[in-house]
C-alpha cells in the first residue's frame, strides 16, 4: 500500500508541476459539486487520495508532504489508516488548512482547487488568508484526481421519483410561492439552488445517485417571476451555462412574460456561500449577488404535521427492529459464545468457539438491516452502520469492513449507530450494550453518558435559543468526572432525505441558528476512551412548544419530546449515581417503550422487551 501511495503521489505532483500555472499545493476536499457531506463513489476523491475513508477531511499535496486535515470523530481511524506519506493534522487542535499553508507555502505560491468541490465561503476565506504573501488560489481547469484515478467509479445516472404528498405534506407550488416571496424581498432576480437536499425537498423528488442520501444530482435554477411553462428540465451539465445566462437576465427571456423593468429592479442573485461551489459563484457578478443562507434551509428544517406524523411512524417501526435484533444478538451471543446475556450481570461460560458460527461487526450489522428491511416503507439504511466491539467503539464514526472487522466479544462493550430511510422518515438511533459483565469503570461511564442524555431531552428553554448554548447540558454529567467527548451533541434530521440536517445543530461550535418548535435534533452525548472501549446513546427528538407557569419576557417556551424507542441497557447503569428525577424519566420511558412497541412484537420478544423495560430503583 505504501508503495502504490508513493506513485500514486508522484503523479499527482507530475501533473501539478505540468499545470498552467505550476502549482505548489493541490487541495483536495472531500465534497462533491453541490458540497455535500455523503458523496457518490466516483467523488470520493479526498478518500482515494489520501486512504482515509472517514466522511469529513480536506487533503493537501505539495511538492515534499502530503497531509490530511479532519475533525475529532476521526483521529483514531485517520491514525490507522493513513500511510507513512501522509501526516494528520487534527481540526481544533493544529493549525488550520488555510493558516498552514499561508505559513508554510512560499510567498506567491499558486494554490490549486477544483473550483466545483469548494464552497463559495470557503474559497473567500482561503484567499483572504494567502493575501498577505500574494499566494494565489487558482482554478484548475479540470480535477488531478481524476486523472490519476484510472477505475473511478462512473457517474450515477439513475431515475428520479416522485415523493407524493401524503408524505411530503406540502406541494411544489406552495413551496415555489414561498421562495419567490423571498427572492422579492431581497430584490433577487433568481436564486441558484445547490445543494442536493434542498432541490429534492423543493421539488419533492427523490432518487438514489447518493448511497444512504435518497437524492438525485441535480442544481435548480428558480426566478422570482413564474414561468410560463413552469418547471424547464435541462441537462445537468448545463448549469454553468445558464448560470451565466440568468446573471444577465438572459435565461429563457423570451417565455418569461417579464418586463426589462422587472428585471432592472431585481437584478441580484442569490445564492448559499456555503452549499455553492466557487465554479458557479465566478459565473456571477460579485456585485450582484445576494450571498446568504438559503431561504429553503429554514422551511426545510420546521417539519409540517404530515412529516412530523411521518418521522413518529418510522421510528416506532425503526424501534421496533432495533428490539427484534437485541433479542436476536441476546439469543446467539449465549447460545454461540456462553455469554452472561442482556440481562445478567455475571460471567459467562465459554464455549468452544466454531468458525462457521462466528459473529462479526459486519454479519450482526447485515441482520440488523434485515430486521429494518422487513418494515413498512424500508428504502435503504440513512448511513453506514457503525457496529463497532471493544476498542473499536472508541472510533467515533468507525466503518466495519468485512475483510478485517472484529468478531464479537462478550467480555467487550458494543456499540451500534445506525439508521434507515423510510418513505415517511428518516431514522437515527444509536445503543450500547454489554453481554458480558462490564466493568465498573464502564458503568459509571455509560451512566454519565445517560445523565447527560437525559439532562438534553429534559431541558425547557425560551424561543431564541441556539443549540450551543444547551451543548453544555450533556456534558456536565461527564465533566464531573473529567471526561468529555469530540463531536457535537445533535444534528438535524431529514424527512426521508439527508440524515444529518441543517441549518440548525447542538454543538460545542457556536452557530447562530435558534432552535424552533417543529424540527428535529438527535441528542447524542458519548464517551470514547482509545484502545478500550466507546460509549454513546442517541434519541431522535422533536421541538415543541412548551407548557410553562410563566411566560418570562413573553418569549414563549419549548422543549423536547422523544420519538425513537429502544430500551438503555439496565445492566450499564449505576443507579446509586441517578437522581431520583433520573430514575422517574428512565422508567417513564421505557413504560412508552414497552407500549408503543408492542404491535410489532412476536410472543418471544414481547417477553424479552418487558424484561428489558420493568422499572428500576436505587
Amino acid at each position: 500500500m505504501a508503495d502504490s501511495m508513493m506513485m500514486l503521489l508522484s503523479g499527482l505532483r507530475s501533473l501539478m508541476s505540468s499545470h498552467s500555472p505550476p502549482l505548489d499545493a493541490l487541495v483536495v476536499p472531500s465534497e462533491d459539486y453541490h458540497q455535500s457531506e455523503y458523496v457518490s463513489a466516483r467523488d470520493k476523491r479526498r478518500e482515494f487520495v489520501s486512504g482515509f475513508t472517514g466522511s469529513a477531511g480536506l487533503a493537501v499535496v505539495t511538492m515534499n508532504d502530503a497531509r490530511l486535515w479532519t475533525d475529532g470523530r476521526y483521529f483514531l481511524q485517520a491514525t490507522q489508516q493513513l500511510t507513512d506519506q501522509w501526516k494528520l493534522m487534527r481540526m481544533g487542535i493544529d493549525s488550520t488548512v488555510d493558516a498552514w499553508m499561508a505559513e508554510n507555502l512560499p510567498k506567491e505560491a499558486n494554490i490549486g482547487v477544483d473550483p466545483w468541490c469548494v464552497s463559495v465561503d470557503t474559497a473567500q476565506r482561503w484567499q483572504s488568508a494567502f493575501a498577505p504573501k500574494l499566494q494565489k488560489l487558482v482554478q484548475t481547469s479540470s480535477n488531478l484526481i481524476d486523472q490519476v484515478w484510472k477505475n473511478q467509479p462512473p457517474a450515477e445516472t439513475n431515475p428520479a421519483v416522485i415523493h407524493p404528498l401524503e408524505f411530503s405534506g406540502r406541494s411544489v407550488g406552495d413551496k415555489l410561492k414561498d421562495l419567490r416571496q423571498n427572492l422579492i424581498s431581497k430584490n433577487a432576480h433568481g436564486i441558484v439552488i445547490t445543494a442536493l437536499d434542498e432541490v429534492a425537498w423543493l421539488y419533492n423528488i427523490r432518487g438514489s445517485d447518493v448511497s444512504y442520501s435518497p437524492v438525485v444530482h441535480a442544481f435548480a435554477i428558480v426566478k422570482s417571476y413564474l414561468e410560463q411553462n413552469g418547471i424547464n428540465v435541462r441537462e445537468y451539465g448545463a448549469v454553468s451555462s445558464d448560470v451565466a445566462l440568468l446573471a444577465s437576465c438572459q435565461l429563457d427571456s423570451s417565455s418569461t412574460g417579464a418586463t426589462s423593468t422587472e428585471k432592472s429592479n431585481n437584478d441580484r442573485i442569490w445564492i448559499d456561500p456555503n452549499s455553492c461551489c466557487y465554479a458557479i459563484y465566478s459565473k456571477l457578478n460579485p456585485d450582484k449577488v445576494h450571498a446568504q443562507q438559503s431561504p429553503l434551509a429554514l422551511p426545510k428544517a420546521l417539519k409540517n404535521p404530515v412529516e412530523l406524523e411521518g418521522l413518529k411512524n418510522a421510528h416506532i417501526r425503526d424501534g421496533a427492529a432495533v428490539v427484534q435484533y437485541l433479542v436476536w444478538l441476546d439469543n446467539q451471543m449465549r447460545e454461540i459464545y456462553g455469554a452472561s446475556g442482556y440481562f445478567l450481570d455475571g460471567e459467562g461460560v465459554k464455549k468452544e468457539k466454531h468458525p462457521e458460527r462466528k459473529l462479526t461487526e459486519v454479519t450482526v450489522s447485515d441482520k440488523l438491516e434485515a430486521f429494518r428491511a422487513s418494515k413498512e416503507h424500508f428504502r435503504g439504511l440513512s448511513f453506514p452502520t457503525i457496529s463497532s466491539v471493544g476498542s473499536n467503539a472508541a472510533i467515533i464514526h468507525y466503518s466495519p469492513q468485512a475483510e478485517t472487522c472484529a468478531e464479537l466479544d462478550a467480555d467487550k462493550i458494543y456499540l451500534f449507530d445506525s439508521g434507515a430511510q423510510y418513505l415517511d422518515g428518516t431514522t437515527d438511533i444509536t445503543r450500547t450494550v454489554h453481554f458480558g459483565k462490564p466493568s465498573a469503570h464502564e458503568k459509571t461511564c455509560y451512566t454519565a453518558v445517560l445523565k447527560g442524555h437525559i439532562a438534553l431531552g429534559e431541558a425547557r428553554f425560551p424561543n431564541g435559543t441556539n443549540g450551543h448554548a444547551l451543548d453544555i447540558l450533556s456534558r456536565i454529567p461527564l465533566w464531573k468526572y473529567g471526561l468529555d467527548y469530540r463531536h457535537g451533541t445533535g444534528h438535524g434530521i431529514g424527512s426521508y432525505l439527508n440524515v444529518h440536517e441543517g441549518p440548525h445543530l447542538i454543538s460545542f461550535r457556536p452557530r447562530n441558528v435558534p432552535l424552533q418548535a417543529t424540527m428535529t435534533v438527535t441528542d447524542e452525548p458519548g464517551y470514547y476512551e482509545d484502545g478500550n472501549f466507546g460509549i454513546r446513546l442517541e434519541n431522535v427528538l422533536i421541538i415543541n412548544e412548551a407548557n410553562t407557569n410563566f411566560n418570562f419576557g413573553d418569549k414563549g417556551y419549548l422543549s423536547f419530546e422523544h420519538i425513537t424507542w429502544a430500551p438503555y441497557q439496565k445492566k450499564l447503569i449505576d443507579l446509586t449515581l441517578l437522581a431520583p428525577e433520573e430514575i422517574n424519566w428512565l422508567n417513564s420511558y421505557h413504560s412508552k417503550c414497552k407500549n408503543i412497541l408492542a404491535p410489532y412484537m412476536n410472543e418471544s420478544e414481547m417477553t424479552w422487551l418487558k424484561k428489558a423495560t420493568e422499572p428500576v430503583s436505587a
